[in-house]
């Protein structure tokens, strides 16, 4: 009668116990995703949870979207890998590459992120009519690590010989931009700046009267917004992730209703080269 050593039972129980392991680590794994906190944690919930479910399906994993208290937390948390997919405005990209030493990777951007512009708004009895006369006033900018809510807005003014510090009353900074526009809605401040998109949001939902509160300036173009990773995410995820996005399609209704929450037509490919353009303004403007 033949028997098995016991140091070969206990291989042999090793060896199913590390494969056991290792499928439920990959059972358990999930792809975490989060953004700069643009509007209110509700709404960032609201807007990304739906496309979380659509990349669940789509690379086959547990997908969780969580809200970050403000942007440098939404930088770190990428740059600390933290987390895996974040939506970041260029400006927060160009920091988090920063930040990283040059590894983080722009993955797409929405059609509408290559030609983005911000809005300047003041109330319509104010007098404000143009960016000269927002001189001696009360003005808000929204984070200050946001694209179209501090960084452009602030470029253009400059290009403008309007320099904030020197020339407005108060400088506000409200962290979001519906915010932003309750701050002008308020008179807590006389005019304010923000991302264009918001503002034809909260316009199209009723949500301010263009009547009391209007766009007295609008910008130049400029690039913006990105699904940014990791470098050391592995290629073939990568691509993988980069696929799904781009392969949100319009024509499908339920992906239909995950673009138009993102505020999306749809979305393309994007490249560092196109937030080159956003480090140099930001440097000039003395933010980096």
């Amino acid at each position: 009668m033949s028997t098995v050593k016991p140091s070969s039972w206990l291989k042999a129980a090793l060896a199913v116990t590390s494969l056991a392991l290792a499928c439920l680590a990959q059972a358990q794994q999930v792809f975490r995703v989060t953004t700069i906190p643009e509007e209110a944690a509700t709404e960032q919930v609201r807007k990304f949870t739906p496309l979380a479910a659509y990349l669940e399906q789509a690379l086959g994993m547990k997908v969780e979207f969580t809200p970050v208290s403000d942007y440098p937390a939404a930088v770190e948390a990428l740059v600390n890998k933290k987390v895996d997919l974040v939506w970041f405005g260029g400006f927060t990209h160009v920091q988090a590459n920063l930040r990283s030493g040059g590894k983080i990777v722009p993955l797409a951007q929405r059609e509408e992120d290559t030609r983005f512009q911000s809005v300047f708004i003041a109330k319509t009895d104010s007098g404000i009519k143009t960016l000269a006369d927002m001189k001696g006033k009360q003005v808000s900018f929204g984070s200050q690590s946001s694209t179209s809510g501090h960084l452009m807005p602030r470029s253009f003014l400059l290009q403008n010989q309007i320099e904030p510090e020197k020339d407005f009353k108060r400088i506000a900074y409200s962290g979001a931009h519906d915010a932003t526009i309750a701050s002008v809605v308020s008179g807590k401040v006389d005019a304010a700046a923000l991302d264009i998109t918001v503002w034809k949001k909260f316009v199209s939902e009723n949500r301010v009267d263009t009547k009391a509160v209007d766009v007295f300036y609008t910008t130049p173009t400029y690039f913006n917004y990105n699904w940014s990773v990791h470098a050391d995410m592995p290629k073939a995820m990568q691509d993988k992730v980069k696929a799904a996005l781009l392969g949100l399609d319009p024509a499908k209704p339920e992906q239909a209703e995950i673009l138009k929450l993102n505020r999306a037509t749809r979305y393309i490919g994007t490249s560092p080269e196109n937030y080159k353009g956003l480090e140099s303004a930001a440097r000039s403007a003395g933010l980096l």
